[in-house]
C-alpha cells in the first residue's frame, strides 16, 4: 500500500502479548574476509567489475537448512553486465564467523534467463543454530554473511526475535531503518511486502526510471533498491522470510485487474506484465519456491519457530476481490464491502489458512499479511476509509 508506513522494525518476544507486539530490530555489516581464503572458480565471469553488487541473502529456513541467494551483476543499472551464458559459482556454509570451519560447499550455476541469480537450498545444518556463508566467482567473493537454521520442530524455545519490515520506497527516503536492523541480533526478519514501488517521483534520491512493464524493466527495479548498503546489511545478519504486496507488480492491482490509467490498461496487457514482475521477484529473492512460468505463482507458505510459532506467509493480491466501493487508496465505503462473497485470499488460500490455524499445536500463529485486519477508517467519524484495506 502506498501510505503505508517505510521499513518498520519490529523485534517479537516468544510467550507474552506485550513482548510479541514491543518495537526492535536487526544485523551486523558483513565482515570482508581475508585474501588467503580466497578459493577460486571455474567458468568464472569475465573481468569487468565486481560481480556482487547487489549483495547476498538468505530465506526461509527450516530446522536443517536455509535458501542462499546472490546475483552476479557487475553493471547493476546497465543489464547487469554478464555474458549470455551459464557461470559457476563456489557456495560455502561455514560453523564460524571467520569461515574457517566449512562444513558444507558446492557449485551452482547463475543462468542468463533468471539474470544471473543463484539460489542454494543448502541441507544438512543443525537445528536452531547461527551458521556464515559467502559466495564466490573466479577471483571475486562476496563478504562474509550470516545466517540461522529454524528450530526442531518438537523444541520450544525460550524466545525468538525477529523484524518485522515493508513499504521500502527507495525514492522518498533512506534506509536507515535498516542501518538500525543491521545492528541487532536476529533470528528471522519478516517483509510482508512493496520491496519495490513501481513509480518514482521522490524528493529525496529519485532515480528517475521508466515505470516498469518489461522483465527487464522490473529486474532494473530490484538492482537499483538492492544496490542500497543499508539493505544489503540488513539481507547480511538474518535470513528473509518474504511475500509481496501490490507495488511489485503496480499499486493497488487486484488479482488480473489493473489499476485506472494503468500503462497496461485490461488484462490481455496486464497479466504478461504481472508475469514478468512476478518472474523478477523471485530472482531477486531468496525463496524455497519454483521459478515462476507465467503470470500465476503460488507463494502463500508456512513457517515454523519449532512449537514456539508458526508463521502463515500470506498473499492479499493475487486472489483478491476487485475493490468493490470504487479504486484508489480512499473514498466512501458502500454496501457491496459487506458481501460475503467479497474475499481477499481467495477460497483455496481461505481454506488452506484455516487448515492451518486449526491444525497445528504451535503457542502462537503468526499472519505474515499485507493489510490491515479491519476495514480502515482515516478519523474518527470520518466518512473516508482506506478502500484498498
Amino acid at each position: 500500500m502506498s501510505n503505508r508506513s517505510g521499513a518498520s522494525p519490529l523485534a517479537v518476544g516468544p510467550v507474552s502479548r506485550r513482548a510479541f507486539l514491543g518495537g526492535a530490530a536487526a544485523t551486523l555489516a558483513a565482515a570482508a574476509l581475508p585474501a588467503h581464503l580466497l578459493v577460486p572458480t571455474a567458468a568464472a565471469p569475465p573481468s569487468g567489475g565486481y560481480p556482487f553488487t547487489l549483495g547476498v541473502a538468505s530465506g526461509d529456513p527450516v530446522p536443517d537448512g536455509v535458501v542462499l541467494w546472490t546475483r552476479l551483476a557487475p553493471d547493476p543499472l546497465a543489464g547487469g553486465g554478464m555474458p549470455a551464458n551459464a557461470v559457476k559459482v563456489k557456495w560455502q556454509v561455514a560453523s564460524d564467523e571467520r569461515m574457517q570451519k566449512i562444513i558444507r560447499s558446492g557449485t551452482a550455476m547463475a543462468r542468463p534467463e533468471h539474470a544471473h541469480a543463484v539460489h542454494v537450498d543448502v541441507r544438512g545444518l543443525d537445528a536452531g543454530r547461527p551458521y556464515w556463508y559467502r559466495f564466490v566467482a573466479g577471483d571475486d567473493e562476496t563478504p562474509i554473511a550470516r545466517t540461522r537454521s529454524a528450530p526442531a520442530n518438537d523444541v520450544l524455545p525460550q524466545r525468538s526475535r525477529f523484524a518485522h519490515v515493508s513499504c521500502q520506497r527507495f525514492d522518498q527516503g533512506y534506509y536507515t531503518a535498516y542501518a538500525d536492523l543491521a545492528e541487532h541480533d536476529l533470528d528471522l526478519v519478516i517483509h510482508v511486502g512493496d520491496y519495490i514501488y513501481e513509480y518514482s517521483g521522490g524528493a529525496v534520491r529519485d532515480p528517475m526510471l521508466p515505470i516498469p512493464v518489461t522483465l527487464e524493466d522490473y529486474r532494473l527495479r530490484y538492482a537499483l533498491y538492492k544496490s542500497d548498503e543499508h539493505l544489503q546489511a540488513a539481507h547480511a545478519i538474518a535470513p528473509w522470510l518474504v511475500t509481496w504486496d501490490d507495488h511489485e507488480v503496480e499499486n493497488n492491482y487486484t488479482s488480473d485487474s489493473p489499476m485506472p490509467a494503468s500503462v497496461t490498461p485490461d488484462a490481455a496487457s496486464f497479466l504478461p506484465r504481472r508475469a514478468a514482475a512476478y518472474q523478477a521477484w523471485w530472482e531477486h529473492q531468496p525463496v524455497r519456491l519454483p521459478a515462476p512460468t507465467g503470470p500465476d505463482a503460488r507463494i502463500y507458505r508456512r513457517s515454523a519457530i519449532g512449537r514456539l510459532a508458526t508463521i502463515h506467509v500470506l498473499d492479499t493480491r493475487q486472489y483478491r476481490t476487485d475493490q468493490v466501493c470504487g479504486v484508489g487508496d480512499v473514498g466512501a465505503r458502500c454496501e457491496a464491502a459487506f458481501d460475503p462473497a467479497t474475499t481477499v485470499l481467495g477460497p483455496a488460500q481461505e481454506r488452506w489458512l484455516a487448515g492451518g490455524l486449526r491444525g497445528n499445536d504451535a503457542r502462537w500463529n503468526v499472519l505474515a499479511n499485507q493489510v490491515v485486519m479491519q476495514q480502515w477508517r482515516f478519523a474518527p467519524g470520518n466518512a473516508v476509509w482506506n478502500l484498498d484495506q
